[in-house]
């Protein structure tokens, strides 16, 4: 077998599309959680609180040059180092959404595999079931 064709057999097996599928929709996915917790979960936790921007929320760690706005990109760009909690937090609240939203998915889907597990095999006719008695009386 030949390497290319021994890779094409690879690639065509079901759990590597499976995969190949997964990942990018995933990747999509995790696109659209980000939106949820960074434009709409995020702002009324902020709003609550206090009017807390949370992407802000950090500590100097060193002293800032002059000049640079405290800012947490600015800060970034100027190659100040610092402790980003607020950022952390958004990302541990999509993690969780995430999370929570997987499994979700995953008990409905044991849900579903339940509800097609296939029914106990209907009992055998009685005249069926005299032959096989008298087929194994005559064995005998």
């Amino acid at each position: 077998m030949s390497f290319m064709s021994e890779f094409k057999e690879f690639a065509m097996k079901g759990n590597v599309v499976d995969l190949a599928v997964g990942v990018i929709i995933g990747g999509a996915f995790g696109k659209i959680v980000d939106s949820i917790v960074n434009d709409l979960v995020m702002p009324v936790i902020g709003r609550v609180v206090g009017k807390v921007d949370f992407t802000n929320l950090f500590v100097m760690l060193a002293d800032a040059p002059e000049g640079v706005p405290h800012t947490l990109d600015a800060l970034k760009k100027a190659g100040v180092p610092v402790f980003a909690y607020g950022n952390f937090i958004t990302i541990a609240i999509n993690f969780i959404i995430l999370a929570f939203v997987i499994f979700l998915m995953i008990k409905q889907m044991n849900r579903l595999k339940r509800a097609e597990a296939p029914a106990a095999p209907p009992a055998t006719p009685e005249d069926i079931a005299l032959l096989r008695e008298i087929r194994d009386s005559l064995k005998k």
